[in-house]
């Protein structure tokens, strides 16, 4: 199940309020108002940009959009560190986490911005800054880890190959996976 149906439906029902936006990658669609997300001070290098959707890229896997709904050619491609890091730990300080109405990490869903260069295999992730939604009150915020072992870039296909190659590797091993 991917992150969009265990968090958001954007299903038209009636009395739902629907804004129409234009997408990077799926151009213009009508989203539920209520499935917007709310990023307090914005993705890091895009200031004054604060309202995202979630979307399902084409053809499924464990990829999804975050777009901008301010601006229709900023949309970052996601994943959850959970596809390729089951131990995935979010180490923030509690003040953090309570900017966004969370007490515990574990009531989280935590996104990783993927950077895709002309080699595709080489893409990362970035661990350090997960962006970090309250699923209840669609408020996010661009966390900092205090986990010295995540960086910037970790490589997503040699993790994933190393999780498929390892016999201990159990998914769901810590409560934020």
């Amino acid at each position: 199940m991917n992150i969009i149906s265990i968090l958001f439906s954007n299903q038209r029902k009636e009395g739902i309020k629907t804004l129409r936006i234009k997408t990077k990658p799926l151009g213009e669609i009508e989203v539920a108002k209520e499935s917007i997300i709310e990023v307090k001070e914005g993705i890091i290098g895009f200031p004054g940009l604060n309202r995202y959707i979630l979307l399902n890229s084409e053809g499924g896997g464990p990829f999804e959009w975050f777009q901008s709904v301010d601006r229709v050619d900023l949309a970052f491609v996601v994943i959850s560190p959970c596809e390729f890091r089951p131990d995935y730990t979010l180490d923030v300080s509690k003040s953090e986490l309570e900017s966004i109405g969370l007490k515990d990490p574990s009531e989280a869903v935590i996104l990783a911005i993927v950077v895709i260069p002309d080699d595709p295999s080489m893409m990362t992730a970035n661990l350090q800054g997960p962006i970090v939604i309250n699923p209840k009150t669609k408020q996010a915020r661009q966390m900092i880890s205090n986990n010295p072992q995540y960086t910037v870039r970790h490589n997503i296909l040699q993790e994933m190959q190393a999780l498929a190659d390892s016999d201990k590797a159990e998914r769901g091993g810590n409560k934020l996976c």
